[in-house]
């Protein structure tokens, strides 16, 4: 394929994004009110898996390829796009304020399935075992959200999303649960389609100019693969569907981990380059600011999300110094 194809396939991926997160925001957001359940819940569930279906096409095949580099580089490299850059971006269009939910559950599930991603990747190697057991510990994420669905009653349902500071959203309008679906489906569609047409692009551009697997993986790849969330929580956001936008980012890092290297891992184990070492201690540390951040006056404010952006910008030219 010429560059010239490869640049338009990226641009079309990119479009394909776009009009694809809209519907898939809208989709989820009013399906989310026509059944009672919170954005929170929305977003951390249907819209993170869903827009975390790229990573799980690109890892799952650089495995089955033997790149291994490519396929942990894209894990990690995402989340530390989506904490530092995305969340960040979210707080700039949006300050938001944070709920109990969100921190005593989401949260910590985020950092603590960090550190279990940290150790199980700490010999450079992730084993059929290990990915079995990641993948367990999504169900029981899992299982801990559907508990706490059924035990909340409708209003304590409602209030368990995040509100944006400037105040924003609108309710009302009688809502076809058909035609929201539908609108979900094809906009999570898009989103995929066009995920994987902007990595392919980027990857073949990036790796004809003869950079290393690892530093494609930690870079274009995991913020191609990144942009169907940055795409619909930036939607979301502007949109005031701010437990969407918060919930894609943070449901998406607990099933990058524990879903896309889990079945990655079980697939075909892998060992990976000793630059995994400095990646993941960037990772943590991203991690823990981020979860600080949402903890700090339950609010996540403009200057704490640049200052996000800027951690994450870091990482990409600290991976392109050799020190990421």
């Amino acid at each position: 394929m010429t560059v010239i194809a490869d640049v338009a396939l990226l641009a079309a991926g990119i479009a394909a994004l776009w009009f694809g997160a809209r519907w898939l925001v809208d989709g989820a957001s009013r399906l989310a009110t026509s059944v009672g359940i919170s954005p929170l819940v929305v977003g951390l569930t249907v819209v993170a898996f869903g827009t975390s279906a790229p990573e799980v096409t690109v890892s799952v095949t650089a495995a089955l390829e033997g790149q291994g580099d490519v396929s942990v580089a894209n894990v990690v490299g995402s989340n530390v796009f989506n904490l530092g850059v995305i969340l960040g971006i979210v707080a700039v269009i949006a300050p938001f304020r944070v709920t109990n939910a969100l921190l005593r559950r989401d949260a910590l599930a985020m950092i603590g399935t960090t550190l279990v991603g940290a150790v199980v990747l700490s010999d450079r190697h992730a084993s059929r075992l290990e990915g079995a057991v990641l993948l367990a510990l999504l169900g029981c994420y899992l299982g801990a959200i559907g508990l706490a669905i059924r035990r909340a009653d409708g209003s304590d349902i409602a209030t368990d999303g995040l509100v944006a500071v400037p105040s924003g959203g609108a309710d009302g309008a009688t809502v076809s649960v058909g035609r929201e679906g539908v609108r979900l489906l094809a906009g999570l569609a898009l989103v995929v389609a066009g995920g994987r047409a902007l990595v392919g692009s980027a990857t073949a551009i990036a790796l004809s100019l003869g950079i290393s697997p690892w530093l494609v993986g930690a870079t274009v790849v995991a913020a191609g693969t990144s942009l169907p969330e940055l795409v619909t929580s930036v939607v979301a956001a502007r949109r005031g569907d701010m437990g969407i936008a918060a919930g894609n980012v943070i449901g998406s890092n607990v099933f990058n981990i524990l879903g896309v290297l889990g079945v990655a891992a079980v697939v075909r184990p892998m060992t990976v380059d000793p630059a995994v070492q400095r990646s993941l201690a960037w990772l943590v540390v991203v991690t823990a600011i981020g979860t600080a951040l949402l903890a700090t006056a339950r609010r996540v404010t403009r200057r704490e999300g640049v200052a996000l952006v800027a951690i994450g910008l870091g990482y990409w030219l600290a991976s392109a110094l050799g020190l990421g």
